[in-house]
């Protein structure tokens, strides 16, 4: 995996500050793969119950992220109860690494 502990854990206490402390986050995509370059930090974002202003909420996290990991590229998947699944959703929940 290719984020430091320092972001990870800025990662994980952003998360749960935005969307509560039963949210859990996976990192997928490109950074856990520890031989590849570059690339954007994609996360996903699992909640047990539905949450009112996903949208907001996910463009929140975004900001909130880059002002506190550095300006880079960052995709949030959120996925709550009524959100309809997509390849995209199941690619990330089965290849994610939790943080």
């Amino acid at each position: 995996m290719r984020l430091s502990e320092q972001t990870q854990q800025i990662i994980r206490n952003t998360v749960q500050e935005i969307f509560g402390v039963e949210a859990n986050v996976k990192l997928f995509g490109s950074r856990i793969n520890d031989n590849a370059r570059g690339g954007d930090i994609d996360l996903l974002v699992e909640l047990p119950s539905n949450v009112a202003e996903i949208e907001r909420k996910t463009m929140l996290l975004t900001a909130r992220l880059q002002l506190r990991i550095g300006d880079q590229p960052i995709d949030v998947l959120v996925l709550d109860p009524s959100t309809p699944r997509q390849p995209i959703h199941e690619q990330a929940a089965m290849t994610g690494i939790k943080l």
